[in-house]
Order: structure tokens, then sequence, then C-alpha cells
């Protein structure tokens, strides 16, 4: 098989390694594993090579997030196992000072809510509050309605506010309820 010149794969690589660490944040809160992230967002990229040359160029972005969640989708109904995410870090990897060990505990505490959540309620939450998709993108991405959309967010927002983690050390950056909104 002949090698392919970076100018063959028509901006695929470029694309790829740019988008790269985005895509394994994403991942990440999609499957609670940075390692399984890793390996999502490869696989991803992989089916996403092989029909680069059909994605429309204005599409790039929607389709890839779309193949993520999918493919995450995919991978949770294959393995029908839940991940079981630790609520604090091994030891040789703990830091000594305050700050970022807070920060550890408030990210694992949010993985773990997260953890806790259906899939879709799950790849909604990531979508709109880490995403920043408006509920019309989520739509296009998960393929349903808006109304579905707004279901799975209104659920995963009150799964998210009464999750024992969460409630008992609020976490500065999880999702809050639209102003006038209650709670």
């Amino acid at each position: 098989m002949p090698h392919e010149s970076a100018a063959e794969d028509d901006g695929f690589a470029e694309f790829a390694v740019a988008a790269w660490p985005r895509l394994v944040r994403t991942a990440q809160l999609l499957t609670g594993d940075f390692h399984e992230a890793e390996d999502l967002v490869q696989t991803t990229l992989a089916k996403v090579y092989g029909r680069w040359g059909r994605v429309p160029r204005g599409e790039i972005d929607l389709y890839v997030r779309r193949a993520l969640v999918n493919n995450n989708l995919s991978r949770i109904r294959r393995k029908r196992v839940a991940l079981l995410l630790t609520p604090v870090l091994p030891e040789s990897l703990r830091h000594t000072y305050a700050g970022h060990a807070e920060a550890v505990e408030q990210r694992t505490a949010l993985q773990e809510a997260l953890a806790d959540l259906t899939a879709r309620q799950r790849a909604v939450m990531v979508l709109r509050y880490w995403e920043d998709l408006t509920e019309q993108e989520i739509a296009s991405v998960l393929n349903c309605s808006i109304g579905t959309v707004k279901t799975h967010a209104r659920r995963g927002l009150a799964a998210l506010r009464t999750h024992p983690r969460l409630a008992a050390a609020p976490v500065p950056y999880a999702p809050a309820a639209p102003s006038g909104a209650p709670r």
C-alpha cells in the first residue's frame, strides 16, 4: 500500500492534532476515565478518517462530536458494566498543597456524579456545560428533538444537584440553574 502524503489526507492530520486535546477532555467527561477517553477518541478519529472525504467541511465539528457520543454509547452498550471511579487519588498521585487537592476532590466528585447519570443525560450535560453547545446543536449531535434534550438536561441537573458528593461539598463549576429558575 503506497504511503499517503499529508496533502492527500485533505487536512485530516491537522484537524486530528488540533482537536485531540479537546476531544480527549470531552471524552473523559463522557467515560469517566482518561485511558478510556483516549481509546474512545482514537477509535472515533479512525472511523472519521474512513469517511473524511464525505464529511461536509462546514460540519466537521458536529460530525466528530456526534461520532464521539455515538461511539461512547456503543461502548457502554457493549460493556454493560458500570465504571467505578475512586473517590480519592492513589497515594502516589496526591499532592500536599491544599489548592490542588481541593480541585482534584471537586473534579472527582463531579466525575462520580456524572457517572451516576444515564448515558444520554451525561452526554447532554457534557455537551451543554463543557462543550457549551446550544440545545439545537445538542439535538443535532444526539439525533433527537430539542424537547428530549431539555428533558435529559432537566433530569440530569436535578440528579447532579441532589448527588451526595456534590451536595456535601458544592463544586464551584457544577451547572447552575438559569437565573429565575427554581432550585
